[in-house]
């Protein structure tokens, strides 16, 4: 079953207590702090990890205007873009020297492919996912709603606990980093 934001933020609110929402203008104090945290807070969640389910590759858009210095051409980043993992060219996600500045990718690559986190839609999350970010939800809105600031603590640390719990899932639904060169195993030839 795939949550709704609506759905997300009323079980972080039963957590801590107060009663659930049935839409960010329902003219209760609940509804107006959950609307107002509830992007941020999945926004932050979001980048703050590669999850393969909010992972994405894209060629780029190149800029007909070249940056003012340093980089040779400027591409526009996708509008669900929330943070870079890597850039690269030529069928590869990553390798190539690149900045990200006011908006637009600077690089010295005619094309650029862009590996990235952007944001899914509330119903693409995984279970593990929904967890981690009712439990964050729950430690943002205690303090603004209940005024509990030793309750917010301990929510704060189960939050942590949660989201620890989520990446190593996550981590676990893709292959093992390897080295791919290591100058010791070059020297031997």
């Amino acid at each position: 079953m795939s949550l709704t934001d609506i759905s997300l933020c009323s079980r972080a609110l039963i957590r801590i207590g107060a009663a659930p929402i049935s839409s960010f203008e329902d003219a209760s104090a609940e509804s107006e702090i959950a609307g107002a945290l509830y992007g941020p807070v999945r926004d932050g969640l979001l980048s703050a990890y590669p999850w393969s389910f909010a992972t994405g590759q894209v060629a780029l858009p190149r800029l007909a205007a070249s940056p003012a210095a340093d980089y040779a051409y400027g591409f526009t980043l996708p509008d669900d873009f929330l943070r870079a993992i890597s850039a690269g060219n030529g069928g590869r996600g990553r390798g190539l020297r690149y900045r990200i500045a006011r908006g637009v990718l600077q690089a010295n690559a005619e094309e650029v492919m862009l590996t990235y986190i952007f944001r899914p839609d509330e119903s693409e999350f995984p279970p593990f996912f929904d967890a981690a970010l009712m439990a964050r939800l729950a430690a943002e809105l205690c303090i603004p709603v209940t005024e509990n600031t030793s309750r917010a603590e301990a929510l704060y640390r189960l939050a942590d606990l949660e989201y620890q719990r989520a990446r190593q899932i996550d981590a676990q639904q893709d292959s093992p980093g390897r080295l791919e060169s290591f100058s010791l195993i070059d020297a031997r030839g």
